[in-house]
């Protein structure tokens, strides 16, 4: 048991000595590169034609994968610590944009599906397991939250009666416009479009288009049921 806590605190302080050193080096100094090259020891895995720009924060590097193409700029945080079996997963070509943070806590699964954009200011953050599809577009300070407070007991802080993790799924070829809130428990089904400022609280089916707090379905992208859905005014 020693033993394997002293390979751990090993493990934080390469990881920690490591992206304190090349985590700022600027990208006209070869910062890319050199990043990649020594990330490649301490992350679960990195793939190829991978940026990382300057100003990037990794916790808990080895429950971190990075796929092929991927970009991720500058203040992003990615914090995988806490627990053994975290996992986040970034598939090919995802791009986080500016000061994404991305929290896994206590055996929590994060998986950002293949070529998914993820707008500047986006908390995506457990615990409690989310998986977010291929081609979804989320956009600036979206927030993805799979954990709820439990609070019925009036004589006890509610910081101390514990969370409840049910988990969220947004399926492939999502978009979900600025400044929406996905809580807990929540599948929002493939192809459906959330529109700016909802607050989404329950699943919505597949090809929907849904506004409001708490969101509501208003039309269908396939025409089915309601009538077909015509553009909307929303922002990326």
């Amino acid at each position: 048991m020693k033993d394997l806590k002293d390979f751990s605190k090993l493990k934080r302080f390469q990881e920690l000595l490591l992206t304190t050193f090349l985590g700022d080096i600027p990208t006209i100094f070869g910062g890319v590169k050199l990043r990649i090259f020594f990330y490649r020891t301490i992350f679960a895995q990195i793939g190829s034609s991978v940026y990382i720009q300057d100003g990037v924060e990794f916790l808990g590097a080895d429950s971190i994968k990075v796929g092929n193409g991927v970009y991720i700029f500058k203040g992003v945080r990615i914090d995988g610590k806490g627990h053994d079996n975290n996992r986040i997963y970034l598939e090919n070509g995802v791009i986080l944009e500016r000061n994404v943070l991305i929290g896994a806590l206590n055996n929590t699964s994060i998986h950002i599906g293949e070529d998914t954009f993820i707008g500047p200011g986006v908390c995506i953050g457990g615990p409690g397991n989310i998986k977010i599809g291929q081609n979804c577009l989320i956009a600036a300070h979206t927030a993805i939250y799979a954990n709820n407070h439990n609070f019925a007991d009036p004589t006890e802080p509610i910081k101390y009666q514990g969370v409840t993790c049910k988990g969220i799924v947004i399926e492939d070829d999502c978009w979900l416009g600025h400044g929406v809130k996905v809580l807990d428990g929540v599948t929002i089904g493939r192809g459906s479009v959330i529109g700016a400022g909802a607050v989404v609280t329950k699943d919505i089916p597949p090809f929907s288009v849904a506004v409001g707090v708490p969101a509501r379905v208003i039309k269908n992208r396939d025409g089915k049921g309601l009538p077909k859905a015509k553009e909307l005014p929303m922002s990326s």
